[in-house]
């Protein structure tokens, strides 16, 4: 058995279950508070970081290490272009939102509103949801700019760039933080990823304390 250890709205986290989800691989769902620092997790990873998948006794840590290694170790279906200059747009998009888009967006916004309060960290510092919101838009911008040139981000597939963007932003409408009337082909990207078989779970996501919107699980929204 597949095990994750995960927190629920961890976009790196939802990656993984992504990845793992489309290509059909049975997994066991381990929360995990990684910020109290139990000794058994440490000893899992190190560096106190979720997600963490074992798998054949062995602890991978490293959201797109992870994902990579389901690719090369699961290839059907293909998360990953055949060709290098393919391969490489999809890891430059991954880049782009599990750093760029992480420390501008989602930090400013789902760590503010909601780890804060999961850690016992204080109230929202209100600078940086305003810095947050703000970097959103061109963010959405820029998918927007993509996807009206591509199918999906990275060219004509589905790839690991789309889970990548997609782990983010479903972590925001979560907090109802998006404005998904922005541009209409990110709408439509969107909802196209979110009726995938593979979103279901992310779906069902409950944090104690933060009630989802009511069109969060909405496929027609």
């Amino acid at each position: 058995m597949i095990r994750l250890f995960h927190v629920p709205l961890s976009p790196f986290c939802r990656k993984v279950r992504l990845c793992l989800a489309e290509k059909r691989l049975e997994v066991e769902l381990v929360e995990e508070r990684y910020w109290e620092r139990d000794p058994d997790f440490m000893r899992r990873n190190p560096a106190g970081k979720v997600p963490v998948l074992r798998i054949d006794d062995m602890h991978l840590a490293e959201s797109t290490p992870i994902c990579e290694y389901l690719e090369e170790r699961y290839p059907t279906p293909l998360l990953m272009p055949k060709d290098i200059e393919g391969r490489y747009e999809v890891r430059r998009l991954v880049a782009w939102f599990d750093d760029k888009f992480h420390r501008e967006v989602t930090a400013n916004l789902l760590y503010e509103r909601v780890n804060r309060k999961l850690m016992k960290g204080g109230y929202p510092v209100s600078a940086n949801v305003k810095a947050g919101a703000k970097a959103v838009k061109y963010h959405l911008d820029y998918m927007a700019w993509l996807l009206e040139r591509r199918r999906w981000l990275a060219g004509d597939a589905m790839t690991l760039a789309d889970f990548a963007a997609a782990a983010h932003l479903s972590s925001l409408d979560y907090i109802s933080d998006v404005d998904w009337n922005r541009h209409e082909v990110v709408k439509d990207w969107y909802a196209k990823i979110k009726s995938r078989p593979a979103f279901r779970s992310l779906l069902a996501d409950q944090v104690s304390g933060f009630p989802p919107p009511s069109h969060y699980a909405d496929l027609d929204f």
